[in-house]
């Protein structure tokens, strides 16, 4: 067994990063169909949800530092 971060991760962390990626994933999508059909409302949604997959992706990143600092305390 290797011993990589994704093996050892938290299922909090693992949850909080597949959410940031949904919500990136979800944003963008969503992007491309309101420029293609000129909905200007649906892009700043849009972009809103890409804010929230930002944020979410970055609240995980804080998760896997306060684990590593965890782990190294052990």
């Amino acid at each position: 067994m290797t011993n990589d971060f994704w093996e050892t991760a938290s299922p909090l962390y693992k949850k909080v990063v597949f959410s940031g990626m949904a919500f990136l994933g979800v944003g963008i999508v969503l992007t491309v169909i309101a420029n293609l059909s000129h909905i200007t409302w649906l892009v700043y949604a849009s972009m809103a949800i890409i804010g929230v997959g930002l944020v979410t992706h970055l609240a995980g990143l804080g998760i896997r530092v306060r684990d590593a600092k965890r782990r190294l305390k052990q």
